[in-house]
């Protein structure tokens, strides 16, 4: 009965130390040749086709939301001046990234690791390696980077439409003024918290397509195996998020006041 519970508490830590592996091998299969470039845009393609739509939608009422919420706070201490500044500043450091990443998580990051859970199960990363294909740079490669860059692109749709939503709502629902809306974004966002947001759905994309990649490929027990498998780089990746978020959060706290004096 020990060595099972002792088996139990250091399976987690057996399967970080293989995802971190596995994120290694990752890494050093984005320099082998040749590059499957075709892979690479049908895999952008298709992320980016189940995500652009639910991304623009979620991104209203994240901007809607902040704005309503800082715009009534900071008009608590007489400060509307700066409702558009820090409403840029938390969709644009925070909302959008997050947004992203959990968008990305739940729809490319699943169909991911569905597909090569499947490829897993009908045996066809097994034929591939029995051929002299590596299945990482072959399958995993291209759809780790398509996720990053479409990551990117969100991110920015996200930051767009947020503020957007934002303005609306504080303008017509709150009573302020356009034109402090838009003369207070640059009161206190600064150019490196567009920066720090590009950098965290980069980051954010690359832990999500590497986590169903891993699942994916780690899946077995027929068609039950890679349902599990879906769901459960979903919730690890949706853990890891947050973490990461904040980790990096508090690095640029750290950074960007030295940088910017």
């Amino acid at each position: 009965m020990s060595s099972l519970t002792a088996a139990r508490v250091l399976k987690p830590i057996g399967t970080a130390g293989s995802l971190f592996a596995f994120g290694l091998d990752v890494g050093r299969a984005v320099f082998r040749r040749p590059f499957q470039f075709r892979e690479f845009i049908q895999q952008a393609w298709f992320i980016a086709s189940v995500t652009i739509i639910p991304t623009a939608l979620v991104a209203i009422p994240f901007g809607a939301v902040i704005a309503l919420q800082v715009g009534g706070l900071v008009a608590q201490f007489g400060a509307q001046s700066f409702v558009g500044s820090a409403a840029v500043l938390a969709v644009v450091q925070q909302a959008a990234p997050i947004a992203t990443a959990l968008l990305v998580a739940g729809a490319g990051g699943s169909a991911i690791a569905a597909d090569l859970g499947a490829r897993k199960i009908r045996e066809e990363l097994d034929a591939m390696m029995v051929l002299g294909i590596d299945p990482i740079q072959r399958l995993v490669v291209p759809r780790v980077l398509a996720a990053m860059m479409i990551a990117v692109f969100l991110n920015g749709l996200v930051s767009i439409v947020g503020v957007m939503g934002g303005y609306v709502f504080n303008v017509i629902i709150q009573g302020g003024t356009p034109g402090a809306y838009l003369a207070s974004f640059t009161a206190l966002a600064q150019m490196a918290d567009l920066w720090q947001g590009l950098a965290k759905a980069l980051v954010f994309g690359l832990i999500a397509a590497i986590v169903a990649s891993y699942m994916g490929m780690n899946a077995g027990g027929g068609p039950k195996g890679v349902g599990d498998a879906v769901n459960q780089s979903v919730v690890i990746t949706f853990l890891l998020l947050f973490i990461v978020n904040f980790v990096m959060s508090a690095i640029f706290l750290q950074i960007i006041p030295s940088k910017t004096g």
